[in-house]
């Protein structure tokens, strides 16, 4: 019997987390350039949303899934008194691969390849974000 109860807590655990957010990082919907080469071509593109483990975009030209990229990410400064941007360099690969409502497609990119000082960068500025709109 006390089995059976472990098991009602467990699965009454997992529904209240599937009802919350459960990434890790934060994502920051904003529109950021990036660009991403695969497979021989160069896109320049602006981010939906971005996050320290990946990006969601649209692309000109068909990616398909599992497909090997590499992305070079531009953050503005927030603050406007600086004019420097800070580039984040990785390598990434695209998890999903959709038609795009205006032409194009969306894809969703996985930074499986990217050094801690560059997710550090991320967290950074979608940290910025973040803190501003909750105060």
């Amino acid at each position: 019997m006390l089995e059976k109860s472990n098991i009602c807590e467990r699965r009454t655990e997992m529904i209240k987390r599937t009802k919350t957010e459960r990434r890790l990082y934060p994502r920051l919907f904003q529109q950021l350039p990036v660009k991403i080469g695969a497979n021989g071509y160069d896109f320049t593109t602006t981010t939906h949303n971005v996050s320290c483990t990946g990006t969601y975009c649209c692309v000109s030209k068909y990616i398909p899934p599992f497909t090997k990229i590499a992305v070079r990410l531009c953050l503005p400064h927030a603050s406007e008194s600086t004019n420097n941007n800070c580039n984040v360099e990785c390598k990434g690969v695209v998890v999903r691969s959709e038609d795009g409502d205006n032409g194009g497609f969306n894809i969703a990119i996985f930074f499986n390849d990217i050094r801690q000082n560059e997710r550090k960068k991320i967290s950074h500025y979608v940290n910025q974000f973040l803190t501003q709109t909750s105060s």
